[in-house]
């Protein structure tokens, strides 16, 4: 029994902290009525590695590992929408790439567009974006021995991750999600998606039986 109550514990400690750090537009329902499709950008990355690099392979580096993010995130939205458990559409990442190409806008310069901008050249009704922090390359996975010292101590923290949905329209910021990475978010980009957004699913506006308790709730306050 004791050898259940220490993770347990920690399971709380993520999910309530899962909680803490979503912030969500007190004007959710008025700003995303109408959206019907969204579209997921690379997150834009910063890498603090102990090894030396050229700023190139730096810059390589910290593409490849944004656009992993941005694939973990489509791979958890498709999963969950065979169950149809969003009530959005989500861009094809492939699409997405593909009509930013076309006009020009690559991972170096994506950030000098707004979100209207940016929404508006893809034909999506809401952006899903971010910023990175690592100092290690979570791609290739993460070291999964673990003490419980190293989570007290914070030397098992290998950085921060922040997900944010803005609406195309008036480019609000509709959504926002920020979590450490650290030993127990994941071995890896796509197990650190999943974990986290599970975490948040609760609280995650787009997921259809939470807007069917909103509904509820609405109505018993009429």
């Amino acid at each position: 029994m004791k050898n259940l109550i220490l993770p347990f514990l920690l399971m709380v400690t993520f999910v309530l902290s899962a909680q803490k750090n979503i912030y969500e537009n007190t004007r959710f329902d008025e700003l995303a009525a109408e959206q019907q499709t969204l579209a997921i950008l690379p997150f834009l990355t910063n890498l603090d590695l102990d090894e030396k690099l050229s700023k190139q392979e730096l810059k390589a580096l910290e593409e490849r590992e944004g656009y992993a993010v941005q694939n973990a995130l489509e791979t958890y939205f498709s999963k969950r929408k065979k169950k149809k458990k969003f009530v959005v559409e989500f861009q094809n990442t492939k699409d997405t790439k593909a009509i930013l190409t076309q006009n020009e806008i690559n991972y170096e310069n994506i950030d000098i567009y707004t979100t209207k901008q940016i929404a508006e050249i893809l034909g999506v009704d809401g952006v899903i974006s971010g910023n990175i922090d690592l100092t290690i390359l979570l791609s290739e996975g993460i070291p999964t021995d673990f003490s419980i010292l190293d989570y007290f101590s914070g030397a098992s923290d290998y950085g921060r991750i922040g997900i944010k949905i803005s609406d195309g329209k008036t480019g609000k910021l509709l959504w926002k999600y920020e979590k450490k990475i650290n030993k127990k978010t994941g071995k890896n980009t796509n197990d650190l998606i999943d974990q986290m957004m599970k975490q948040a699913a609760r609280k995650f506006p787009y997921d259809r039986e939470r807007k069917k308790e909103r509904k509820k709730r609405e109505d018993a306050n009429k």
